[in-house]
């Protein structure tokens, strides 16, 4: 672990919490600036297990002796604030004119087990990637970041829904004139290319074979910046976002908020 990243990831955590007026009990033998931060630890160094960062940290003097169970049930107290953070988190540290859009794929279990499943039910949970050429059950995180790779917006949706349902809120709060590098699955069938205009924020997905190539100034951009969409997908994976073990969707959301936290203190520059 590095005491840098924890250090800065705490002060910054408490002080956006600051910022929202948070007070913590008095009561509380930790803060929840504390909590966030072993929640975020966890998913940077230990794929997400809550237990083994919070045991680590406690011997490592960052944190006072506090069980498992008691914590679980602050973190979970703390799902709404959370995503508020998040959302300033994304405003503070995403600073660029180009932005990424991509999808990555969230099985909560086995296709065997899909029917016995009872985080989530139903066909939209059925999904496809087609990028591993894969079926799965559960959910699809849409992400939108800044070319450095800092998450600024973020969707998590049944696995089957289309990536263009979510595209209009997830870019709505850009900063004007922003470009934005997606894949082929955010064209419109109807239309071949779908250009999101409002405040000139304008999307430049990479057309299929069957249609009629990017310009080359298009081009240029996309593969100039779509690599690191595949870098941030790499990063998501090795924090174990494709295997969350978490047994009710609020434990996944906050596993999802502890990994973006993560991604945004890694990934700015």
């Amino acid at each position: 672990m590095n005491d840098t990243y924890i250090v800065t990831g705490y002060v910054l955590i408490d002080d956006l919490l600051k910022l929202m007026d948070y007070v913590d009990d008095r009561r509380a033998s930790m803060s929840a600036a504390e909590i966030i931060t072993v929640a975020v630890v966890a998913a940077k160094y230990f794929h997400n297990h809550h237990e083994r960062a919070l045991s680590l940290m406690q011997r490592l003097g960052y944190i006072p002796k506090f069980s498992i169970s008691r914590f679980n049930r602050r973190l979970h107290d703390l799902l709404t604030t959370f995503w508020q953070i998040m959302d300033l988190l994304g405003d503070l540290l995403a600073q660029s004119t180009v932005y990424l859009i991509d999808t990555m794929p969230m099985p909560v279990c086995k296709l065997v087990r899909a029917s016995r499943c009872k985080k989530v039910q139903g066909s939209p949970f059925y999904g496809y990637c087609a990028s591993k050429d894969e079926h799965y059950f559960g959910w699809q995180l849409h992400l939108v970041c800044d070319a450095n790779g800092v998450p600024f917006r973020f969707q998590v949706l049944p696995a089957r829904w289309d990536e263009l349902v979510p595209v209009q809120e997830l870019l709505a709060d850009l900063p004007e004139g922003s470009q934005v590098v997606a894949d082929k699955g955010y064209i419109s069938q109807k239309d071949e290319l779908m250009v999101y205009v409002n405040g000139n924020v304008r999307l430049i997905p990479k057309y299929r074979k069957n249609m009629h190539g990017n310009s080359q100034k298009d081009a240029a951009l996309i593969r100039k910046h779509r690599s690191m969409i595949e870098t941030v997908n790499s990063q998501l994976e090795k924090m174990g976002l494709q295997r969350l073990h978490a047994r009710t969707n609020e434990g996944v959301a906050l596993k999802v908020l502890a990994s973006l936290t993560a991604l945004s203190l890694t990934n700015v520059n």
